[in-house]
């Protein structure tokens, strides 16, 4: 899955509606079992079932809610992983502009300019280019990373968002099922069944989610040899772009160390 902002956008919208909508069910869970229970003819044993069952239905809604909720805490990270690419996706677009100019066949003076002088601007040009490639590469495979991990978020909160649809169904039909204190027994089941099996879903998600952040970890660690090779910027720094050999530019003194091509 690509990530699309808008996409996400909405799909945070929904689960943080539908937290909303989870904590309503919640709170008229006992208002349907005290309903069910207000009448004459229901003996104690079964209130005290159907207050139970209330309890129980109460219980596992609520962890769905706090697990839901806890994993909302990173909600941000995926958009900021989008913004970041963005970013280093401009960097790479001015260090291959860099590039691009500092090659020979883009400079005039390489085809006109000669001697020792020349000779040594040349020499520097290359070092320069080629730094500024590194720089490129290095932008790109970063704003690979943080797409691709962005992406990774933007699945994780869908998933999450349609497991909280599901559980709220089945909140809505364990209500209906109050409304007769015989089947009240059912209304847990099925709040029971659909916990279970959305807990399941949650940690699967967030195992999902976590598998495909280690293998973007293998990409970190490729990226961190990347930023650290000192083979384009000798001692840790950008290559020198002056020379020495520039200072002579006199044609006075007999040997001409630079002229011009006529």
């Amino acid at each position: 899955m690509s990530f699309s902002e808008a996409q996400f956008t909405e799909a945070v919208n929904k689960i943080n509606q539908g937290l909303d909508s989870l904590s309503v069910k919640i709170g008229e869970v006992p208002q349907a079992a005290n309903a069910a229970m207000n009448h004459w003819y229901i003996p104690d044993f079964v209130k005290d079932a159907i207050k139970w069952c209330a309890e129980k239905i109460c219980e596992l809604a609520n962890w769905i809610w706090d697990k839901i909720k806890e994993v909302m805490k990173g909600v941000a990270a995926p958009v900021l992983f989008f913004k970041y690419a963005f970013d280093w996706q401009d960097i790479r677009g001015v260090a291959n502009g860099v590039t691009g100019q500092l090659k020979p066949e883009a400079m005039p003076a390489v085809n006109s300019w000669t001697g020792s002088a020349a000779t040594a601007y040349k020499a520097v040009i290359k070092p320069q280019g080629d730094a500024a490639g590194k720089i490129a590469t290095i932008s790109d495979k970063t704003a690979t990373a943080l797409t691709v991990c962005a992406a990774a978020g933007l699945a994780f909160y869908v998933a999450i968002g349609v497991i909280l649809v599901k559980f709220i169904a089945a909140m809505v039909a364990a209500i209906a099922a109050f409304g007769s204190a015989v089947f009240s027994w059912a209304g847990a089941a099925i709040v029971v069944e659909e916990a279970g099996v959305n807990s399941g879903l949650i940690w699967a998600a967030i195992a999902a989610l976590t598998a495909a952040l280690g293998a973007q970890a293998s990409q970190m660690v490729a990226l961190h040899g990347e930023a650290v090779d000192a083979s384009f910027f000798p001692g840790g720094k950008w290559p020198d772009p002056t020379t020495g050999a520039y200072s002579d530019g006199t044609v006075t003194d007999g040997d001409a160390d630079w002229s011009l091509n006529k």
